[in-house]
């Protein structure tokens, strides 16, 4: 299916973004997910921040939540065919919004390849409720979309606020539009397939420190303990969430984060790492 991207004209048109490679005759197309679905508020704030900021937002995230389920291309096929689901968002009018019946991963490849043509120039996945932190954001839905999305050679952003997933009080997701233009500039500057990580606290805007950049946690912030147990239903395995003790170890995205700094790191994808047989080996062919 290709998609029609509508573009706002007239007096109170946006000034488009462009960098070295894309003419300044059409403004860039976005491609707008997450993992938290598509009635999360966090992906309509996200993609109105990237329509305010200029670019050309399509939304397509997955129909139901999909939480943790990291770089999976996993979707819903019936005779090979995944269903989409047009939708209205709030605050969105105009743009183009799909409800999928797929991964956050999958959206991505799937817009890359063939499903929008043109395809995005930059992946915005976001924003999570709750902060991706640490080595666990292999396991975040929402990385594992701006990750895919590097692997065909797109500019991939991802965002999260770091809120409780129970948040007692309204998310301040209107503390996004102050933090995530300034990074869109960074990343539209930088080379093909660069993947960044952004973290926001969950604070008013006057209440912000200043963007840092940070190295990743050993972990993440929360762990989940799993446990066996037996009952009249049979057996299963419980899991429970524990959130880590001890002060986070200083100058992680933790420990910044916890101190009122928006985080940003730059992710890489997989890769090779040579050197796991002796050079001898190597030489002789064996």
């Amino acid at each position: 299916m290709k998609v029609a991207f509508l573009q706002r004209g007239g007096a109170d048109a946006v000034r488009p973004l462009v960098w070295r490679d894309v003419a300044s005759s059409r403004r860039l197309r976005a491609l707008i997910t997450n993992d938290d679905g598509i009635d999360s508020p966090g992906l309509w704030a996200l993609a109105a921040v990237a329509r305010d900021a200029g670019l050309d937002v399509t939304v397509a995230a997955p129909h139901v939540d999909a939480s943790g389920v990291g770089g999976s291309v996993l979707a819903v096929r019936e005779a090979g065919r995944v269903r989409l689901h047009p939708r209205e968002l709030p605050g969105l009018d105009g743009v183009p919004a799909y409800a999928v019946e797929g991964h956050p991963a999958f959206i991505t490849h799937a817009a890359s390849r063939g499903w929008m043509d043109p395809g995005p120039d930059v992946v915005l996945s976001g924003a999570n409720v709750g902060a991706n932190v640490g080595r666990a954001v292999l396991h975040s839905g929402t990385v594992g979309a701006a990750l895919t999305a590097g692997l065909h050679g797109m500019r991939a952003l991802a965002v999260s606020l770091d809120c409780p997933w129970e948040p007692v009080d309204a998310p301040h997701w209107e503390t996004l539009a102050h933090v995530v233009p300034a990074v869109l500039d960074l990343l539209l500057a930088a080379e093909d397939g660069t993947v960044l990580n952004l973290n926001v606290p969950d604070r008013e805007p006057a209440a912000l420190r200043e963007l840092r950049e940070a190295r990743l946690a050993r972990f993440g912030a929360v762990r989940v303990r799993i446990d066996h147990r037996s009952g009249d239903d049979g057996e299963a395995l419980h899991m429970g969430e524990a959130e880590l003790t001890g002060p986070p170890e200083p100058g992680t995205d933790i420990a910044l984060l916890a101190d009122g700094h928006p985080t940003l790191t730059r992710l890489a994808t997989i890769a090779e790492h040579p050197g796991v047989l002796p050079v001898t080996a190597v030489a002789s062919g064996t």
